[in-house]
């Protein structure tokens, strides 16, 4: 089968097309046969090796770490799901999604929505299960609390703000001009351009700021958030001796492989609640440029490779 590794760490030009075997489930395990599977930040930070959990120990890596596809073999301890049956998987680190057949523990799949292609449904998995996380986990967000979500027209900023207003809370969100529109129709209370609008003197205090951009719009969010609220980032640790100051909770947090999660929202995407943008699609060979796209370009929602079908 064919698979995007990385022997050593670097540049684009790291990847390469390999014919490599097709794995076997363990006893909790499944074998995925891979028709998408979606692009990320963080697939960049491990072919760069700036992400901690692959080091070079870990050479040969398939790179990729969500897809779309239908079970091809399953492990004996698996009942949940049959030979054929389409899912979809936000993967741990042990495994790659851009190959043809990936492993994946079973409480790490989903079933697939089935309003979605398989293009669709590869675009979810990391970004809905970050977005989902970072909210109600670690932002504890409950009916009708405010939020701010900074960056709500990215990947996973768009299921942010679909998720947030699904559990009943108000949303406001920092975008780009261009993306006004955009983030309104998914259901954002109020937009703010961040390059014209200062978020501080347009939004009221919120329960909680969830940030996908850090840096100086992390350090400026303190000041908008309630007393007793919470600011979540997934990028940097927030200062919390500013944070006690203020009787604020903070953290930073990384997402992690939840099934039973991927689930909830495959069920809100398929009860039309929630609508998945898939901003570019690339073939396998083209995984370079999926990357570059995601690095260069100004995008609304996500970056998907079809691998199989």
């Amino acid at each position: 089968m064919q698979a995007v590794r990385i022997h050593r760490f670097g540049g684009p030009e790291v990847m390469a097309i390999e014919e490599i075997g097709r794995p076997t489930p363990s006893a909790n395990e499944v074998l995925i046969k891979v028709f998408a599977a979606s692009v990320n930040p963080v697939d960049a930070k491990m072919r760069e090796g700036k992400y901690p959990v692959v080091t070079e120990k870990d050479l040969p890596y398939v790179l990729g770490r969500d897809v779309s596809g239908e079970i091809a073999a399953a492990g004996d301890d698996v009942s949940s799901f049959l030979i054929g049956d389409d899912v979809f998987a936000f993967l741990s680190p042990e495994h790659g999604g851009y190959e043809e057949f990936v492993l994946a523990r079973v409480d790490e799949v989903a079933a697939k929505p089935k309003s979605l292609d398989q293009v669709g449904a590869a675009a979810v998995p990391l970004a809905g299960i970050t977005a989902w996380q970072g909210l109600f986990d670690h932002g504890g967000l409950r009916q009708s609390q405010r939020v701010l979500i900074h960056g709500g027209a990215g990947g996973v900023g768009h299921f942010a703000i679909q998720f947030a207003k699904a559990k009943g809370a108000w949303v406001a969100t920092t975008v780009s001009t261009a993306d006004k529109e955009f983030v309104s129709d998914l259901g954002a209370d109020q937009v703010i351009d961040y390059k014209s609008e200062k978020f501080e003197d347009l939004v009221e205090p919120v329960d909680l700021v969830f940030d996908l951009i850090g840096g100086e719009t992390q350090e400026r969010s303190f000041s908008v958030v309630k007393p007793g609220g919470t600011l979540i980032s997934t990028l940097q640790e927030p200062d919390k001796a500013r944070a006690a100051e203020r009787n604020i909770r903070v953290g930073r947090y990384t997402a992690q492989p939840n099934g039973a999660q991927l689930q909830e929202i495959a069920d809100l995407i398929d009860q039309g609640r929630v609508k998945v943008v898939v901003a570019r699609t690339f073939e396998l060979r083209e995984v370079a440029e999926a990357q570059a796209a995601l690095r260069d370009k100004h995008l609304r929602g996500k970056v998907v490779l079809k691998i199989l079908g």
